[in-house]
């Protein structure tokens, strides 16, 4: 019965055109090794997107497919009297009364149970319509939660207390595997702090910031590469605030003079996360930095990266050949990382042992042997990469080359039959061969065992609810290499501000990369020492796109803009 029901919603899809007979194929042979459903597999593969999945979905089953479902559009009266765990658990919502019926919106129809148990809870019949998972956790979040305001609220009362001359001690000793909502009995410092992480993971943030200052605290969320300023607590809480955030990832909360590193583990009600915790001593104060990791986050796969179609097509027969280094470079936060997650996971099958050393792992990846950096008890890349070889690997990704002992054992390693994946901080692809050199590796071991060098970055993306054409100056168009002839109607695109993106125009963003082969021309220039950008000058003769060309191509799709591109590229505009 259920193969049954995946063949039809691939029929369907394919009927629609939005799936190959090839990708349905793919898709099944993996359902078959695996619990999840055929459609979770297309959209995880990049085939199909969840619109596409819930529109077949609806043909099937006869269900409509709410394209606009927000908290505006609810009935908050129907959904008062539905459990907010009940809610998040299913991912259900009641939508509004219609007769005698209520509709109720879901992302998943073939899960039944929780929609017969709403019709008991509602006493009435209930019919189901589909709408996007996203679309009905952002209501559950808005219509229960209200954690903007709350947090507001929240830091409002706190200011207040003073003034009423009450003081209150906050309990600092809970753990912090807790459900992010159930605050109720909370003290106002732990009630911020809760409001804060959900805050920034329902906003997308990939890193929270808690900065004192002379005369204030300012906590400022990284939205698509970019600080956003959020809260701002009384000063004189900000010992308890950092206080509560130590605790939490174990940190010695009477160490106030050194640097220390934590980590905590977040239950949020869909999902959880973990966080990287750094605090470090400054003038005014300890400076707090918390990094989100979504320990939920499916790997994306290389097709959703922003790679070109040929750029793509050369990515992948590089990954998959017998041995050698591939490279990816760029620096912090430029989403190397999930690059080399993406192309370990294309070439992830029986046939092949991987294994990987990282700090930290950010991903899991079934069928993948990953083992964590442990300075403290010597498990370092070096040593860990050494004993990696031992365990008969066809692949290994080693998280970074930071010293000469981690590359000369990868360089060893590929040349003696592995393919070996690894990222280097350099600006751009050339610059890996003199950091390699710098670091004191023969030229010939790079030239000998170096077969390609992928530099990236990530640009924010237009957002999709407030973009808009303009005709941008030649001036602009020159600066980053674009033709107006090239442009349909000599337009291009960028957002306006709205709500959704908080006002910047863009969301959401996408890689832009620099791919460099290692052929027998380059690969006579790294022997003869020649200075990287000559090598990158000479790849871009031989048909290489450099970082700003690759933008500039997603500003002519009408995917990100002029600025955005130049913003990122700026490191070009500096070469001699």
């Amino acid at each position: 019965m259920a193969a049954e029901r995946k063949r039809m919603i691939g029929q369907i899809l394919l009927a629609r055109g939005r799936l190959t007979a090839a990708q349905l194929d793919e898709a099944l042979a993996r359902a078959e090794e695996s619990e999840r459903r055929l459609g979770e597999i297309l959209i995880g593969l990049g085939f199909i997107t969840e619109d596409d999945l819930l529109e077949a979905l609806g043909e099937q089953f006869g269900l409509p497919f709410l394209k606009t479902l927000s908290p505006e559009t609810v009935d908050r009266a129907l959904v008062a009297r539905v459990p907010r765990n009940f809610a998040q658990s299913f991912r259900v919502i009641p939508v509004r009364r219609e007769g005698d019926a209520v509709s109720v919106a879901t992302a998943d129809p073939l899960n039944t149970q929780p929609l017969d148990d709403l019709a008991l809870l509602l006493e009435c019949e209930t019919r189901t319509v589909l709408a996007r998972s996203a679309d009905i956790t952002n209501v559950i979040n808005t219509v229960y939660a209200h954690a903007e305001d709350a947090a507001e609220e929240l830091i409002e009362d706190m200011g207040a207390e003073r003034e009423e001359g009450g003081e209150k001690v906050f309990d600092l000793s809970e753990q912090a595997a807790e459900d992010l909502m159930d605050i109720d009995d909370k003290a106002p410092v732990i009630k911020l702090i809760n409001l804060m992480i959900f805050q920034a993971a329902q906003s997308r943030a990939s890193d929270i910031h808690i900065e004192p200052y002379e005369k204030d605290l300012k906590i400022r969320f990284r939205i698509d590469g970019v600080l956003h300023n959020t809260l701002s607590p009384p000063k004189r809480y900000q010992s308890a605030i950092i206080s509560r955030v130590k605790i939490m990832s174990n940190m010695n909360i009477a160490e106030r003079r050194l640097p220390q590193d934590g980590r905590i583990k977040i239950k949020m009600p869909d999902r959880e996360i973990d966080l990287r915790v750094s605090t470090i001593p400054i003038v005014h104060g300890e400076r707090v930095v918390m990094r989100l990791l979504d320990r939920g986050a499916t790997v994306y796969g290389l097709e959703e990266l922003g790679f070109s179609p040929e750029r793509l097509q050369a990515f992948n027969r590089i990954i998959k050949v017998s041995h050698g280094i591939l490279l990816v470079t760029g620096p912090t936060g430029s989403g190397k990382s999930t690059t080399l997650y993406g192309a370990l996971s294309r070439i992830n099958t029986e046939d092949k042992n991987i294994l990987t050393i990282e700090d930290p792992v950010e991903y899991q990846i079934s069928g993948i042997g990953q083992i964590q950096v442990k300075p403290r008890i010597n498990l370092t890349f070096a040593s860990g990469l050494r004993h990696i070889l031992r365990q008969d690997p066809d692949v290994i990704m080693v998280g970074e080359i930071r010293d000469l002992e981690t590359a000369e054992i990868a360089i060893q390693a590929s040349l003696t039959g592995h393919l070996v994946f690894s990222t280097l901080h350099t600006n751009d692809a050339a610059g890996a061969v003199t950091r390699l050199i710098d670091m004191g590796v023969e030229p010939f071991l790079v030239s000998s065992s170096v077969i390609a060098i992928l530099a990236q970055r990530l640009v924010r993306l237009i957002c999709p609810r407030c973009a808009e054409e303009y005709e941008p100056p030649a001036e602009s168009l020159r600066e980053i290499g674009l033709d107006p002839a090239a442009l349909p109607g000599g337009k291009v695109r960028r957002g306006r501000g709205c709500e959704h993106c908080m006002g910047t125009g863009y969301f959401g963003r996408s890689g832009i990369f620099e791919l460099l082969f290692v052929d027998d021309d380059i690969r006579q220039l790294i022997l003869d020492r020649i200075a990287s950008n000559v090598i990158k000058r000479r790849a871009v003769e031989k048909g290489m796109l450099t970082l700003r060309a690759d933008g500039a191509r997603k500003v002519a799709l009408g995917q990100t803009t002029i600025e955005e591109v130049l913003r990122i590229t700026q490191e070009e505009v500096l070469e001699v």
